[in-house]
């Protein structure tokens, strides 16, 4: 997921007032509970993300769901706050970029890995282990199976992507051929 400049500060604010609460988890367990209710429902996500429906209505409707979840009072305000300045639609990449922040706070660095095969628990360790030395960091690995890849692997570290895929190199091979003619 590519994230916003403006998801980037928001989630910035959060996680700075967050710190000075000592409420780091807290809020990102509600703030990921709140983006789970409005991706399960998406009638009421929809209600958010529509500029014909009145701001003052969306509020009355936020309203009624901080009641039901009943955040604390750091989460309510930052809601609240995204639908004063209608980007509610953003909330999943602040979501990201929040969980990004606590990560690196934690010394925790999250890396995806696509494979076309299922990683034995062996190659899993040793790939984990290589990037955690590489980074300097406790390494969690999110492991994905795409038979597509042929064979190979796909690496992805925040934004950047390293493609060691069969499926990747056959395609540049295609393309030096058509180069080549």
């Amino acid at each position: 997921m590519i994230i916003s400049d403006i998801a980037k500060r928001y989630a910035k604010a959060l996680f700075d007032i967050a710190t000075e609460e000592k409420s780091l988890q807290e809020t990102q367990g509600e703030l990921d509970e709140f983006a789970r209710v409005l991706n399960m429902n998406k009638d009421l996500g929809d209600v958010f993300e529509d500029p014909a429906i009145k701001s003052d209505d969306k509020k009355a409707i936020l309203e009624k769901v901080i009641a039901a979840m009943e955040p604390s009072v750091i989460t309510g305000n930052f809601l609240r706050l995204l639908v004063d300045k209608d980007r509610m639609s953003i909330l999943d990449q602040i979501c990201q970029c929040y969980q990004n922040y606590l990560d690196d706070a934690a010394g925790r660095l999250r890396v995806g890995v696509t494979t076309a095969f299922p990683l034995s628990n062996d190659l899993s360790e040793q790939i984990q282990q290589k990037l955690a030395k590489m980074t300097k960091k406790n390494v969690q690995l999110d492991v994905e199976e795409d038979p597509s890849l042929l064979g190979g692997i796909i690496v992805t570290v925040g934004d950047t992507r390293y493609d060691g895929s069969v499926r990747n190199q056959l395609n540049s091979i295609r393309e030096l051929i058509r180069e080549e003619m």
